[in-house]
């Protein structure tokens, strides 16, 4: 059962209330945002809850056992610190959310609604909506290990053991030409087989993408130089003279991770797990040509 902060339960039971709802969201890259549906900022917790027009909330879903609930919130980029830009690039994904009821007049009464999650974000038009999932959505999550053909391991981590800081797998490109935020031409990888690079990872070390990271889609030799597609836009311009490094991808195979890398040794799949048709097949017997015997 949830206990009410005194202070609020008897401002709730005068009547008369001065209330207000302040959402805040704590990204994955640390930075903490406050607002609120007050027409003024509301501050506590050393957080400032700045007010946001056109901000607002579906009605709150819980549900009981395991269950999970949560809501909606909507708006407009009205905020300074709400860019398209950041949600584009993955910075409120999964992000941490706190929904309080508040005092505005006396902030230090106040009661926590929901805490959760960031889900599903949707943009259009100069607005978004983004889904809140409860501390429950976790529970939905695989954990251990995935009995499949593919490899379960993420290149280069400590069950894969591929040194991606080795030149054979890591190349470093400079930006001779860019054509929007998704495709680029680089010097520097001319040493690369066509394609080894495709599902690899991006990161740009110099311009004003600096720190972010992204996919590899698709990557050709053209002239001495290299194309390279990436799977989301950038998160800002792809500028003339930019820096970046670049890792192998790989596509999770066996031969893959046996040629190209080296490392079947390591591989953490199981390529030679019967498939469906062998699990769901019947034993028949065989032609006179087949000597009696039991085939599938």
């Amino acid at each position: 059962m949830r206990t009410v902060d005194p202070g609020l339960a008897a401002h709730l039971a005068a009547g008369v209330t001065t209330l207000c709802r302040c959402w805040r969201l704590t990204r994955r890259d640390g930075i903490v945002l406050g607002f609120t549906d007050h027409d003024r900022t509301v501050r506590f917790d050393s957080v400032d809850h700045e007010p946001v027009s056109g901000f607002d909330a579906s009605e709150d879903v819980h549900a009981t056992g395991f269950a999970v609930g949560g809501l909606d919130v909507s708006g407009a980029f009205a905020s300074d610190r709400l860019d398209a830009a950041d949600l584009a690039a993955g910075f409120y994904d999964d992000a941490a959310v706190k929904l309080f009821l508040v005092n505005w007049s006396a902030p230090e009464k106040r009661h926590l609604l929901r805490a959760g999650r960031i889900g599903e974000v949707i943009q259009e038009d100069g607005a978004f909506r983004a889904e809140i999932r409860g501390l429950a959505a976790a529970l939905d999550q695989p954990m251990g290990r995935v009995f499949r053909h593919g490899c379960d391991a993420d290149l280069g981590d400590g069950r894969c053991r591929v040194d991606l800081a080795s030149p054979a797998f890591r190349g470093e490109g400079v930006v001779v030409a860019s054509e929007g935020q998704r495709r680029l031409t680089a010097s520097g990888l001319a040493d690369y087989a066509e394609g080894w690079f495709e599902r690899g990872r991006l990161a740009w070390t110099g311009g004003a993408n600096a720190g972010m990271a992204v996919e590899v889609r698709a990557h050709r030799l053209v002239g001495g130089n290299a194309e390279i597609e990436l799977w989301q836009k950038a998160h800002r311009a792809i500028a003339v003279g930019d820096t970046f490094t670049v890792t192998a991808g790989c596509d999770k195979l066996f031969a893959t991770c046996r040629e190209k890398f080296a490392n079947g040794a390591n591989y953490r799949g199981f390529p030679h797990m019967p498939g469906n048709d062998f699990a769901l097949s019947v034993a028949r017997r065989s032609g006179p040509n087949d000597g009696g015997r039991l085939v599938e």
